[in-house]
């Protein structure tokens, strides 16, 4: 059985080759909490740090 890691509307998707076309690459993250908060984050690839 697979599970699921994300999950994103069609509108989501389709916003996300946007900024694919316009950025490149891109990196989500969601944070742990404490000063980032909980909001999931994009980055271009290449100012994504870890």
């Amino acid at each position: 059985m697979s599970v699921k890691r994300v999950e994103v509307t069609q509108e989501a998707k389709e916003v996300i080759e946007i900024l694919k076309k316009e950025h490149g690459e891109l990196v989500f993250n969601q944070s742990g909490g404490c000063c980032d908060g909980t909001a999931p984050m994009c980055y271009e690839k290449s100012d994504f740090y870890v």
